[in-house]
């Protein structure tokens, strides 16, 4: 019992003892929640009762308590705060877990009595929240192999277990790519067009990498953080140290050594493959999208292909005025990938008169902070209270209790905001908690991003699109915070891939709403609020490099979606892709926002693998969702907002999101406001 992670969590809200946790604490404490898992799973499977929603459904909901917290615990701290030893862990725990994971769903004593009341359901008397459930659970099982023959459970429940440990494996090596390239500057030719704001945090990003002055001068660092590579490829005048840069960036996982990648995708989609062969499915992608609102690769390929169009032609527009920036400048070479940032960002400032030095000092990280809790405080009635005295995992943490308008507590909601060499990259919300009435939880809801620090002294300062990156973030986080459901199961972003993203994205609308703009966005320095005239520049500028933007977004939703059609794994994942992009004529000089050997969204977890179109789903879906408070007039109407927060984010899976929207808008979504928000309508 001398194991924290085996005693009661006393710390505030029910937080564990971080301080006290040590990586070896781990396994002995999943022998021992496995175990306790286990025995309760026998235990609902072979009571003598007859199976009934309060002694199996309700059961297995509740079961597992220990482990849940476990895991939620264990998955945080692996993600935003690692270590040598906590990664032997992770290898160590990959395998049982998935192990444990389809023991449980196979399990055919439980199965059965699922199976039972779920043949049953329509004499059942149930809520439609517990006819949801039983639905979903049952789904579940089916999903996880509980119908297959014995010789087949055995042999899926191999491959997830194998997967499991590539997803590991595949993970860590993009972190260690990551926190191990450094692109060190260390005088003024090679600081050479980088604004003030990129230079402190890239000297910040030195001294947080134990790098005093070399040689009499200051270092400067810049890392593989997006935060700050891509302000580098936007400033930088030394278009040799952009291409070392920006090599680095897009060659994560794809070189020979110890975080080579190519052999880990290749071996997972084989699997993948594999496993829906067991399903009895032609393809990966099949097996995938059987559980998501656009149910078929025809559909996902619709509206891939209804925006490439478009946005190809968007790209050629753009590239004229980046081409003619490259002329002012007197660059006689060709346009290649890591000067397409840099010319961009001097077309725009000849186009709108806007240089991003210019607006960044007035998005200040924690001014926004304030605004994106104004916004939720506004819409929603709720308030935050910042608690300094509950410590987190890192420093970094920060940590706000969440209060509903009546006074009474919603949640936790904590913060981690910069980027570190132990955080792995991107930005992501997880709960530490799920909502759930039945078992008396309110959610501990976490928010990670990878903002670059502002120098000692000084605010760190947001881009446009870092602002954009928290309004997103915070709006999962709202999803989970505003849960109200019954059963864990259910509870908050729990629900179809193609839909979780719809809160984050529509949250992001307010980020750029003059109103909250003019009260947040305030310089640093003087306080002065956002000019008008500045303002007006970026709404005009706002859909400068969307042609671009969708590109870059689209290509990688296609190659995973080519990856996943596969029958068997390509031979060389590098050269699929190659002729993957060819084949839909992509620019080279646009790229992919993740190549197959770094696209943690698929190799990292089964979250998103042919699921990253979801972006673009979800975007038709919040862009015609934030179109009925501008037809109410007001982006911050009530009624608007009660209807979205009881439809969609207070109701997590309980209601089927087709459904769901429909109870919000009134009607299906339509695909025009996407196009139109994007700028890709015909003129």
């Amino acid at each position: 019992m001398s194991n924290p992670l085996l005693q009661d969590w006393t710390g505030p809200h029910g937080l564990p003892p971080f301080a006290e946790i040590d990586p070896a604490h781990f396994q002995p404490a999943f022998d021992v929640a496995l175990a306790e898992h286990r025995a309760e799973i026998d235990a609902i499977a072979t009571q003598v009762e007859a199976p009934s929603f309060a002694n199996t459904l309700a059961a297995f909901d509740a079961s597992g308590r220990r482990l849940s917290r476990l895991e939620h615990l264990f998955y945080t701290l692996s993600a935003s705060a690692t270590s040598p030893e906590l990664q032997a862990q992770q290898r160590l725990l990959a395998a049982p877990l998935a192990e444990h994971g389809s023991a449980v769903y196979m399990h055919q004593g439980l199965f059965a009595r699922v199976e039972a009341l779920f043949e049953r359901r329509e004499q059942l008397d149930m809520t439609s929240e517990q006819r949801r459930l039983l639905e979903r659970v049952h789904l579940d099982f089916l999903r996880a192999g509980a119908r297959l023959a014995p010789e087949a459970r055995a042999r899926y429940a191999a491959v997830m277990a194998r997967l499991a440990e590539l997803n590991t494996s595949f993970a860590q090596n993009v972190l260690a790519a990551e926190s191990g390239y450094q692109l060190r500057l260390t005088g003024e030719a090679e600081l050479a067009g980088l604004p003030a704001f990129v230079r402190a945090a890239a000297r910040q990003a030195a001294v947080d990498r134990g790098l005093g002055d070399l040689e009499g001068g200051s270092v400067h660092v810049i890392t593989l953080s997006r935060s700050l590579i891509v302000p580098f490829l936007s400033f930088s005048a030394r278009r040799d140290l952009r291409e070392q840069a920006w090599r680095a960036w897009v060659g994560r996982g794809d070189a020979t050594g110890e975080t080579d990648n190519r052999e880990i995708c290749r071996e997972i989609l084989a699997l993948r493959a594999e496993q829906a062969l067991l399903h009895g499915h032609a393809c990966y992608a099949d097996y995938a999208l059987e559980d998501t609102m656009a149910r078929s690769r025809e559909a996902v390929m619709g509206l891939l292909q209804r925006v490439w169009h478009p946005a190809l032609a968007a790209q050629v527009r753009e590239r004229e005025a980046v081409q003619g920036a490259m002329a002012a400048a007197g660059a006689t070479h060709t346009l290649e990938a890591w000067d397409w940032r840099f010319y961009a960002e001097q077309a725009k400032r000849a186009r709108f008169e806007l240089d991003e030095a210019e607006v960044k000092p007035y998005f200040s990280l924690d001014r926004m902070v304030a605004a994106m809790f104004d916004c939720a405080t506004r819409l929603f009635g709720l308030q935050f209270k910042a608690r300094p005295d509950i410590a987190g995992y890192h420093a970094d943490v920060r940590a706000y209790e969440v209060f509903n308008a009546d006074g009474s507590l919603r949640g936790l909601f904590l913060q981690d905001n910069f980027a570190r060499p132990t955080k792995r990259s991107g930005a992501w919300m997880n709960p530490l908690r799920n909502q759930s009435r039945a078992l008396g939880a309110t959610p501990i809801i976490l928010n990670n991003n990878n903002f670059a620090r502002g120098a000692a002294g000084e605010p760190t300062l947001l881009s446009f699109d870092d602002v954009r990156t928290l309004f997103h973030e915070f709006g999962h986080g709202l999803h989970g915070l505003l849960s109200s459901v019954e059963h864990e199961r259910l509870a908050g972003t729990q629900v179809l891939r193609d839909f979780v993203e719809l809160p984050s994205q529509l949250y992001e609308h307010w980020m750029a709403e003059p109103q909250v703009l003019k009260r947040f966005a305030r310089h640093w320095q003087t306080e002065e609020p956002l000019p008008d005239a500045l303002l007006a520049k970026l709404q005009a500028a706002r859909q400068f490099g969307q042609g671009y933007e969708t590109l870059r977004y689209t290509a990688s939703a296609i190659v995973d979606m080519a990856a996943h059609t596969l029958p068997a794994a390509p031979t060389d994942v590098v050269a699929f892709e190659r002729d993957t992009l060819a084949s839909w004529q992509l620019p080279a000089e646009v790229g992919m926002n993740h190549r197959l050997t770094h696209f943690q969204h698929l190799f990292s977890s089964a979250g998103y693998a042919a699921g990253y179109y979801v972006y673009l789903w979800a975007e038709v879906l919040d862009c015609d969702a934030f179109d009925a408070f501008v037809e109410a007039g007001d982006v911050f109407d009530p009624a608007v907002a009660a209807r979205l927060r009881e439809c969609i984010l207070s109701a997590g899976n309980s209601r089927e999101p087709g459904e769901a929207f429909r109870a919000f808008r009134g009607r299906d979504p339509v695909v025009e406001p996407m196009l139109k928000d994007r700028g890709l309508l015909p003129a």
